[in-house]
């Protein structure tokens, strides 16, 4: 008999489930008390990361450094040829600890044989390997379509390329309209404890290769349906949320640290999906995106609601008729947060997959959350066949989610393909936003003034190059992160690079770049951060040309020009103002080079080192200036040990540093401090919790604190290292702020901008305590979300303005510290303020 197509399979799935649950007992899954706006997992700020001990210690092994994987054959999908484009996939070794076993779903380990199997069905499955993960686990990226010739396969890209690069010409083209298929990409368990969407991805797989009815072949001949079959294998079989590397892979877009990330990013860039899907759980009832405000003010963000909202309409009346009950099932009715909750679930950031791929041309992203709670506490208190029922029932959901969206892509083909043509357009053509209404978007209810985030795109911007500009390495490392959005570059006469706004990914472009919003009055609450600026934060020079000519491009940019140089003469100086020149210097170090520094930090190289230096230049792409200056101290290799999130760990080995994780338990069980210079702490260590002998040793051994944050402040307060008061302000706030730098040792050179999250302010500065840097004294909040307290409203940032952001003293054993009450190392956004804590730690 003959599969249905995906308009039917919705029907064929409630009958399917009522026949799977009906004889379950009631008592099998009692309801909950149903919160309708969930707290969002992963929310606030980061945790400190485990410390690999025993067991656990074999299973996930020591953490990495969050380089890209070196790259291996078929490691990114091909765009040329036709499909199907088979690749015989090697199986993983079996790993009966999978975590994915536990719960009847399909471990890694089985993928590949399936995937392998899926493909000889027929002619419509092709499997390629997208890239790897952070442990090297492959990554699968399936493509389900009807069969393509070569040329075929050609002409669809040939039609891609003018839908981005001549949006104008495209929305008159006959041919698209008869003849491109509309890219579609799901992509699943990003969350690596978030399992059921991969395995619904495999059963729709097997659906759309099996069926033989005509609705079926008609959506495969006018769609590519790409699924991402595991996005987090790590976290896969480890059952953890984040990455081999400790990352969340949810928060990672728009900086794209993680291997997994990059390849995620590939593929909205190659394939430009109109419409995608981000399987999560667990939130009960089912939620289904479109979010509440505030919306992305950089996005199109008309045409996505026209097209979001409809699809979320549909896939929860495919959620909804497969018949679940609270009574019968704990299952909740589905909720779309755009239409049932005021607020605290927005789509304000580009850290997120759905909220990520507007900016590369879909024009309905959804984050759909499963209902049945199976990882965390549940995963390990539960029964087994509880657990499973459960996660059979989010299988089922997910399914429904998947064939709901394919049928509205169908039977919405040419709007789909059309609002996608617009997007480009509108950014090619330098057009103004169109703000949502009830006119601009009808079928939407509820369209109100809190719905409508627009901005003014500037002319362009001007990013200063050239090996003079004491920030060329920043330059050109924002450059190309620009270029790997799709964003287009060109360089001027005078060496600078432009970013002409007038192009199809502006708003990819403006949310990398402008400095954002203050939304504190907007919102009560956010979801995540409310702030960020790679333009401010990552150490560049960016110009904004609000109005008048750009400088004359004379050619467009693939790559940054290469900044690496050394003086031919002479002593060197490095400034140690950027990452890349805290690790040419700890290599230096490290190979025994004698380094010494200068008053505002800097490091003089002997000229004896050239060779060296040259080869460091080349691999860092930092510059060895020429200088005359004599004397300093002489620099050492620091040795850091740590108790801070994996982002932090990652910044510190990449700036060249040795680290060694603590906790508590390391050090109440004999760390041995001779085998470290500095203790950083961020996340995750009281001083209360250390034991008297613990305390002594910290003492005792001479380290150095550097000391980050609420958690930070604490530690220090405790210990009684340097006498300064901490204030705390809100514990949600975050954002890019404006600072004044001191000078000196941390902060000479340093951008007069930083990052907090859960921002400390210090007050009562005792003898020998310096102010490093202050919060600036005029509305020192740039974007982001930082109120008072709801109580008396203080804490905010007008309490925190003018006072010390950034102290640094000696504490009265001897040893350098410093107290950071921003957030230097958070995540990967704040790569200009990295080197103020490399300087730090090298002030021993």
């Amino acid at each position: 008999m003959a599969k249905p197509g995906p308009a039917l399979i919705t029907a064929a799935c409630t009958a399917l489930g009522a026949l799977l649950l009906g004889s379950l007992p009631a008592s099998a899954a009692p309801p909950g008390p149903h919160d309708p706006r969930p707290v969002r997992e992963g929310a606030g700020r980061e945790q400190a990361a485990p410390v690999p001990s025993g067991p656990s210690a074999a299973r996930l092994g020591a953490w990495a450094p969050t380089g890209e994987p070196a790259a291996v054959p078929g490691a990114s999908p091909r765009r040329e040829g036709g499909y199907p484009r088979r690749t015989v996939l090697a199986a993983p070794p079996v790993d009966p600890a999978d975590a994915s076993i536990k719960l009847g779903l399909a471990p890694y380990h089985a993928l590949a044989p399936r995937l392998n199997a899926l493909q000889r069905l027929g002619d419509r499955v092709s499997v390629e390997v997208a890239g790897r993960s952070a442990r090297g686990h492959e990554l699968y990226l399936v493509t389900v379509t009807a069969p393509e010739s070569a040329a075929q396969a050609r002409e669809q890209e040939r039609m891609r390329e003018r839908i981005e690069n001549a949006p104008a010409a495209a929305a008159k083209d006959p041919r698209i309209k008869a003849a491109y298929k509309t890219p579609v990409f799901i992509n699943n368990n990003i969350h690596g404890n978030e399992w059921e969407g991969t395995d619904a991805a495999l059963e729709l797989i097997e659906e759309l290769a099996r069926a033989t009815d005509r609705e079926t072949a008609g959506l495969l001949a006018t769609t590519r349906v790409h699924l991402n079959v595991t996005a987090n294998p790590d976290g896969r079989i480890a059952g953890t949320r984040a990455n081999g590397n400790g990352f969340d892979l949810n928060r990672d877009f728009v900086t794209a640290s993680q291997p997994e990330t990059r390849a995620m990013r590939r593929i909205a860039v190659e394939r430009q999906p109109a419409v995608m899907l981000d399987l999560h759980g667990y939130v009960n009832g089912t939620l289904i995106e479109p979010t509440t405000p505030p919306h992305g003010e950089n996005y199109e963000y008309d045409l996505f609601l026209k097209n979001a909202y409809a699809n979320a309409l549909g896939m929860e009346k495919a959620v909804n008729g497969l018949g679940y009950t609270a009574a019968k099932d704990g299952v909740e009715p589905a909720v779309i947060p755009f239409r049932d909750w005021p607020e605290g679930w927005d789509d304000w950031p580009p850290i997120f997959t759905p909220q990520y791929m507007p900016f590369q041309g879909t024009v309905a992203s959804h984050t759909v959350e499963f209902p049945m709670t199976v990882n965390n506490a549940a995963y390990e208190s539960l029964p087994v066949a509880e657990l499973r029922r459960r996660s059979a029932v989010n299988v089922d959901i997910a399914g429904a989610a998947m064939r709901a969206t394919l049928d509205y892509t169908y039977r919405n083909r040419s709007s789909v393909i059309a609002d996608q043509i617009e997007t480009f357009r509108r950014g090619a053509a330098g057009e103004a936003q169109r703000p949502v209404s009830p006119e601009t978007v009808p079928g939407v209810p509820g369209i109100g003034p809190e719905d409508v985030y627009t901005t003014t795109f500037p002319r362009g911007y001007v990013i200063p190059a050239g090996r003079s500009q004491r920030s060329s390495v920043a330059a050109a490392r924002l450059v190309d992160h620009l270029i790997a959005n799709d964003v287009r570059v060109g360089r001027a006469v005078d060496g600078s690079y432009v970013v002409d706004m007038r192009q199809p990914k502006r708003g990819m472009a403006n949310v990398i770049l402008a400095e954002g919003r203050d939304i504190s009055a907007d919102v009560s609450a956010m979801y995540d951060i409310s702030g960020w600026s790679l333009g401010l934060l990552w150490g560049a020079t960016v110009r904004k040309v609000t109005e008048g000519p750009l400088p004359l491009v004379v050619r467009p940019v693939r790559a940054a020009a290469p900044t690496g140089s050394v003086a031919p003469s002479g002593d060197l100086l490095l400034r140690l103002d950027d990452p890349g020149e805290l690790a040419a210097v700890n290599a230096l170090l490290a190979r025994g080079v004698t380094v010494r520094r200068t008053a505002d930090g800097s490091a003089l190289v002997p000229g004896s080192a050239r060779r060296v230096a040259r080869e460091l230049a080349d691999r860092f792409g930092v510059v060895f200036r020429a200088t005359g200056q004599r004397g300093g101290a002489p620099l050492e290799r620091t040795r850091v040990a740590a108790s801070a999130t994996a982002g932090e760990l990652a910044a510190l080995r990449g700036m060249g540093f040795e680290v060694v994780p603590v906790s508590a338990r390391t050090l109440n069980e004999g760390f041995d401090w001779s085998t470290a210079d500095v203790l950083f702490v961020s996340r995750g260590l009281e001083y209360g919790e250390l034991t008297p002998a613990a305390r002594e040793a910290l003492r005792a051994g001479g380290a150095g604190v550097v000391a980050v944050g609420p958690e930070g402040a604490a530690f220090n307060a405790a210990a009684g290292f340097l006498e300064v008061t901490a204030v705390e302000g809100d514990g949600d706030a975050n954002g890019v702020v404006r600072v004044r730098n001191a000078g000196g040792a941390i902060t000479g050179g340093a951008p007069g901008y930083s990052f907090v999250y859960s921002p400390v302010w210090f007050t009562g500065l005792g003898a020998g305590v310096r102010a490093e840097q202050l919060y600036g004294t005029d509305a020192p909040l740039v974007s982001g979300h930082w109120r008072g307290a709801r109580t008396d409203g203080r804490g905010g940032p007008a309490d925190a303005a003018g006072r010390a952001s950034v102290v640094g003293g000696t504490a009265a054993h001897g040893a350098p510290v410093v107290l950071f009450g921003t957030d230097p190392l958070f995540r990967d956004h704040p790569k200009g303020v990295f080197a103020q804590v490399g300087r730090a730690l090298l002030s021993r």
